[in-house]
């Protein structure tokens, strides 16, 4: 069973052992036996956390089910502080090729490479 943290008005915080399904149950005062509200305790260190970590922390917590890619987002960045949209670089000439029974070639490319 986990240990959860209350808080008493009159006697201050204790913690107290409860069941998962009990967890947001008031939990009595060992002191006093009045029900107390669960209370959630964060880390003194998050208060007096640098900027950079802590906007490094919140990109973590936002981004924990659902990576963003740093190059993704620098790219779009890039494109929306750029003076043009950048079509108009030229690309290099493609290196792919097809073979007469039309399957990819890259005669340059790593010769163990397979294509798909």
């Amino acid at each position: 069973m986990p240990v959860y943290d209350y808080k008493c008005a009159e006697h201050g915080a204790f913690n107290d052992l409860a069941t998962l399904a009990d967890s947001d149950k008031p939990c009595p005062c060992p002191t006093c036996g009045e029900l107390s509200a669960r209370i959630i305790r964060l880390a003194p260190t998050l208060f007096s956390m640098e900027p950079e970590k802590k906007h490094a922390h919140e990109v973590n917590e936002k981004n924990q089910h659902e990576p963003t890619h740093s190059t993704t987002e620098r790219r779009a960045h890039d494109h929306e502080h750029s003076h043009g949209c950048g079509s108009e670089r030229k690309m290099g000439k493609s290196k792919l090729l097809y073979t007469s029974q039309g399957d990819k070639m890259f005669p340059s490319m790593r010769p163990w490479m397979i294509s798909h």
